[in-house]
């Protein structure tokens, strides 16, 4: 009774007209500062437009911590048991297994929230909608630096996929990871499947290590990689492979957030100033900064163009990754 009470009693939010139980709120699940799972809820509240934006007809696995951010993580890609009857899903299929899963497809911001109440830190959504899962209309890059690779050279790397992306004539939308690495959205037409959308991010992250090869690989095996090295990770771009989308809270004890910035404060913004303690207050004066993403649509023909000509001079396309080459 006593280790009840130190969690407090549940309470009901009411989010745009939908009444979400929070069970134990006042547990701890960012130990920084003692942040609670209320105090998770209210940071998705407070992003609410651009979390549900980010997350809007997506499929979407859950990285769920029953015990708070230092406890272990639960990957679910099945909707958890007792869901209200509002909650949306959306089919998937996975034909290595012969299996599929009805994930969370959310359409509103009381979907999250009821997340937050099943234990949900992290939102991994696919980067295609429930229209047609198979087509992507998201194209993204991942910079994502090797263990001996410094802040520095992801900016550095940054900056030129941003170069290149302007000579594409592609609008890039860049985000922090949450962790040591950066993001870089751009939305795309949903006419390809997820093999030539990998291709064609692939071809995208050849042009970046020819420009910065000391501070970039695109190294298929981790082994391969330089240990100071930034990997532009086309993997990403694979089916069923997800990241945590922009305004997603990540697992870490300071409660860091994957924050939407510009691109004139990539060489100043530090991935720990955006947690949930101070992302509320730049959402407020700011708004999202990925809000006009659908309106700048990019055609990949470009790029498979690319691909195509690396693979007539010799570059080796890499096999699709598995569950134990996604690292």
């Amino acid at each position: 009774m006593a280790r009840k009470a130190e969690l407090g009693d549940p309470v009901v939010l009411d989010v745009d007209g939908y009444d979400v139980r929070l069970s134990s709120p006042e547990r701890v699940y960012f130990s920084a500062r003692g942040e609670t799972k209320l105090d998770l809820a209210r940071y998705y509240l407070a992003v609410g437009p651009g979390i549900v934006a980010a997350l809007r007809e997506r499929p979407c696995m859950l990285h769920r911590f029953p015990d708070g951010a230092a406890g272990a993580k639960v990957h679910q890609k099945r909707l958890p048991r007792g869901a209200p009857a509002w909650v949306e899903t959306v089919r998937l299929s996975f034909p290595r297994w012969g299996l599929h899963a009805d994930e969370l497809c959310v359409t509103k911001l009381a979907d999250v929230i009821w997340a937050v109440q099943m234990s949900t830190v992290e939102f991994h959504p696919w980067n295609s909608r429930r229209a047609d899962t198979e087509k992507p209309d998201e194209w993204r890059i991942d910079l994502d630096p090797m263990p001996d690779a410094s802040y520095a050279t992801v900016r550095r790397v940054a900056h030129v996929a941003h170069e290149v992306l302007d000579e594409l004539g592609a609008l890039g939308w860049p985000k922090t990871s949450g962790g040591r690495g950066l993001h870089i959205y751009v939305r795309i037409a949903p006419d390809h499947g997820f093999g030539d959308v990998r291709r064609a991010a692939m071809a995208f992250a050849r042009e970046v290590e020819r420009r910065l090869p000391r501070d970039v690989t695109t190294a298929w095996w981790r082994r391969d990689r330089p240990s100071d090295a930034v990997f532009v990770d086309y993997n990403q771009n694979a089916r069923d492979h997800t990241i945590a989308c922009a305004y997603s809270v990540r697992g870490t004890s300071d409660g860091r957030v994957s924050t939407p910035i510009r691109w004139d404060e990539v060489d100043d913004s530090e991935p720990a100033d955006f947690t949930i303690a101070t992302v509320p207050a730049r959402f407020a004066a700011l708004g999202d900064l990925h809000a006009g993403i659908d309106d700048a649509v990019f055609d990949v023909a470009p790029l498979l163009r690319w691909a195509q000509r690396d693979e007539a001079a010799g570059a080796e396309s890499p096999p699709e990754p598995t569950d134990d080459e996604r690292a």
